[in-house]
């Protein structure tokens, strides 16, 4: 009997099938974790000005660093048990966490329940970017890893992108923005449960017996200089992620500019992140992560350094919001290509989850730091400054970074690197 001509094995195109909702659900996560780690600092002027529940500038930079300390556990957590367990069910699970306790913010009696319940939200949000970068790396070819963080991570920019529109919208409304999180939550990880399939390299580290590699191996010479660059510059680029999405409004705000001038930079500010991103894969694969990621650490200082001088003109200021979040918010990134590059899928879910969960020290630090500048009233133009100063350090980091680990990534790209000469 003829066989019918198709275009692959059933294998082969179920394969494709499950490739592309990994990269559709991966993606829709990190939007949804964009959205929600936003949405704070897109409210802070309105919480603050409407007093809701006696809030006041140093209850607010309470609440956001205890998020990102229920986000920095979570990701330093999530690492070694998607390695162990699977990326497939610390996804769903982180996914249903944070919706679920979202969905409950706005029915917080107190400040206190308001922060407690953002802690927990948090665990499960640092959870997401990590597993969802190491699935998205583990389906792209070796050369493409570059693209693969930066394409997942366009999907926080575009949360932040959506956060901020819907931020303008409802105004004093601001419960909605929760409730519609929590539900769409819910409904993706419905989605996840049924859809997304296992990494093929877990499936296939596990069914050939490879043995999973303790944190601690990322402490031996093989990987502990790249890690000790990846950790510092992780830790200065979550800073100026969080920072300025917690705080610009504010700081604008502070400078002089109207409230929904203010909330719209962030919007501006995240529109740049989502074409910084696409940008800066591109180049990283054809010029190389670590020389593409100085650069971009490099043209953020300038940037920064911009923003503390008041604008006249409210095109000029939304050109240099805009490029901020072009390099800003993509060099953080390219760090994290750096690593899905650098190490092999034995070790990488830890050694991104390692990468996120101290970087998110950053992000806390961030928002804390400018809250009291904020508070003091020194916002503008200390805010920028200190900023500034933040993206030098994250240069300085990356250039430290082992050379091998930064060019077009081949074959190899798959096996443990020899330890760096020099």
């Amino acid at each position: 009997m003829a066989s019918t001509t198709t275009s692959g094995t059933p294998a082969q195109t179920g394969r494709a099938v499950g490739g592309t909702w990994t990269v559709i659900l991966c993606w829709i996560t990190v939007l949804l974790e964009g959205y929600d780690l936003v949405v704070l600092g897109a409210i802070i002027p309105t919480l603050l000005k409407t007093h809701h529940l006696g809030m006041t500038a140093g209850d607010a930079t309470t609440i956001a660093t205890l998020s990102l300390v229920g986000v920095a556990i979570g990701a330093v957590c999530v690492g070694p048990l998607a390695d162990r367990l699977g990326r497939r069910r610390l996804l769903i699970g982180s996914v249903v966490l944070f919706s679920v306790l979202t969905v409950v913010v706005p029915l917080a009696n107190s400040v206190a329940m308001f922060a407690a319940l953002r802690l927990l939200a948090g665990l499960g949000l640092g959870a997401c970017m990590p597993v969802s970068l190491t699935m998205m790396a583990e389906h792209m070819p070796a050369s493409r890893r570059a693209r693969a963080s930066t394409l997942t991570m366009t999907g926080y920019h575009t949360g932040a992108v959506i956060t901020s529109l819907l931020a303008l919208q409802v105004t004093d409304n601001w419960e909605i923005l929760f409730y519609l999180l929590g539900v769409v939550g819910l409904v993706i990880a419905a989605i996840q449960w049924f859809k997304l399939p296992e990494s093929a390299a877990f499936e296939r580290a596990r069914r050939d017996g490879a043995q999973r590699v303790p944190f601690t191996e990322l402490l031996k010479p093989a990987y502990l200089r790249a890690g000790i660059g990846i950790w510092v510059a992780s830790f200065m680029g979550l800073l100026l992620v969080y920072g300025l999405n917690t705080w610009l409004p504010k700081l604008m705000n502070d400078a002089g500019y109207p409230v929904p001038t203010a909330v719209t930079q962030l919007l501006v500010l995240n529109i740049g992140g989502v074409v910084g991103l696409v940008l800066g894969g591109y180049v990283a694969d054809r010029r190389g992560i670590k020389g593409t990621t100085m650069v971009w650490f490099a043209v953020s200082v300038l940037m920064l350094g911009c923003l503390s001088v008041k604008m006249a003109s409210d095109l000029l200021l939304n050109v240099v919001v805009f490029f901020t979040g072009v390099f800003v918010f993509s060099a953080m990134v390219l760090v994290y290509a750096y690593v899905t590059h650098f190490y092999p899928a034995s070790v990488r879910g830890t050694a991104l989850g390692s990468a996120s969960g101290i970087g998110r020290i950053g992000s806390i630090v961030g928002p804390s730091i400018t809250g009291a500048l904020v508070a003091s009233g020194v916002g503008h133009p200390w805010g920028f400054y200190f900023f500034a100063a933040v993206a030098v350090l994250g240069f300085l980091a990356v250039l430290t970074l082992p050379r091998g680990g930064a060019e077009p990534a081949g074959a190899a790209a798959a096996a443990p690197p020899a330890a760096p000469a020099g």
